[in-house]
């Protein structure tokens, strides 16, 4: 895996993007911001999750009104997502937003240039948010239809427009519904811009699919060394693509965040319920930020020895199974047991982690590694 260093440096409010900065987590809230309190929760659980910056829909004037609220409440940077009503910009701009998205497809070229300066004055930055279904027109005729190469051109002409306006603090994203056009676009756009990029396959779908798509667009560009940003992009609550994000994220050894469940896929030697076991054990232990590795393995012949890399885990069989410790068994257990046992050993390994300093990673760190 390569590590783009090459990008240029930009701010979300505290958080540094791009020239080495960790690949920041982001998500989008579900609610109108008029909901002020049930998109204050939807923050938060993100945050807990480990989401580092919100993108939140301004959508009309009403909600412009609440985003000044929802700024002084919320514990992560803002980035207000203008289109079509741009005016709104000005007001979300005004309230402290820590950045604005803006789409070249649903905003005019005198809307763009108001967005753009505002911004500028404020010296925020902007995200140039490509979409394939909402290019503009013209560039959609130019190249016979949303290729790879018009949402490059369209990013390039948002880009151009900005720097001739005086503004360079930009980040960028080229999102498709479809996971090749998607990574096309990216590395095209990366051979002729060093701006950071925000990585993301828009309109994935429902939580498992939509993750398995993701996970392969974005892992594709991540191994590539792609990507400063990323959204999970799911039909769901924002604390669903946070946790996908990180699972992306670790599978690939970039950031890691929380326990990371290693199980067999069971077969005729299994002699426990595993599924609801692992289910069990993962619902208890979504709190834990430590990156552990748990396994929990269905078989106690083999279960030790094949999950020897994990920290922790259980190898269970009828009645009884065995707590390990890297592959060496510490406790021999009745089933009962296995289950608040494990978790107890978790916690334990979690508080050596967070008292040895451990967790390290998040987006002040210069370097890539283990998020808070």
């Amino acid at each position: 895996m390569t590590t783009r260093e090459n990008t240029k440096r930009i701010w979300i409010g505290p958080v540094p993007i791009g020239a080495g900065a960790p690949v920041a987590v982001q998500s989008m809230t579900t609610t109108h911001p008029q909901d002020i309190e049930g998109t204050l929760r939807e923050i938060e659980e993100a945050r807990r999750a480990g989401c580092e910056i919100m993108r939140v829909a301004v959508p009309d004037e009403e909600a412009a009104r609440a985003f000044g609220e929802l700024k002084r409440r919320s514990p992560l940077p803002l980035i207000a997502d203008i289109h079509f009503r741009w005016k709104v910009a000005f007001e979300v701009i005004e309230a402290g937003a820590d950045g604005v998205r803006i789409n070249p497809g649903t905003l005019s070229q005198k809307a763009l240039r108001e967005v753009i300066s505002a911004a500028r004055e404020a010296s925020i930055p902007i995200r140039v948010g490509i979409n394939a279904a909402s290019l503009p027109r013209r560039i959609r005729e130019r190249f016979g239809g949303a290729t790879p190469e018009a949402m490059v051109e369209a990013a390039l002409e948002a880009i151009k427009l900005s720097e001739d306006l005086g503004h360079a603090q930009i980040k960028v994203s080229l999102k498709a519904s479809d996971v090749l056009r998607t990574v096309e676009a990216y590395r095209l756009f990366a051979q002729r811009s060093s701006y950071p990029l925000h990585l993301g396959i828009t309109e994935a779908g429902p939580p498992f699919s939509g993750a398995v798509k993701s996970a392969v667009g974005l892992g594709i560009l991540l191994a590539e060394g792609l990507g400063d940003t990323l959204r999970v992009s799911l039909t769901g609550p924002p604390v669903l693509e946070v946790r996908a994000a990180y699972h992306i994220l670790g599978a690939l050894g970039i950031r890691e965040r929380g326990v990371d469940i290693i199980s067999c896929p069971t077969c005729g030697r299994c002699e426990v319920d595993l599924p609801k076991l692992v289910e069990e054990i993962q619902g208890r232990l979504l709190h834990i930020t430590a990156p552990i590795k748990v396994a929990v393995m269905g078989c106690v012949v083999n279960g030790p020895g094949e999950a020897k890399e994990a920290d922790v885990g259980i190898a269970g069989g009828r009645g009884e199974g065995v707590l390990f410790r890297k592959g060496e068994v510490i406790a021999r257990l009745p089933e009962r047991e296995w289950v608040p046992r494990l978790v107890e050993e978790v916690q334990r390994l979690a508080q050596q982690y967070a008292t040895s300093g451990g967790c390290k990673g998040s987006s002040e760190s210069p370097s890539h590694g283990s998020a808070p």
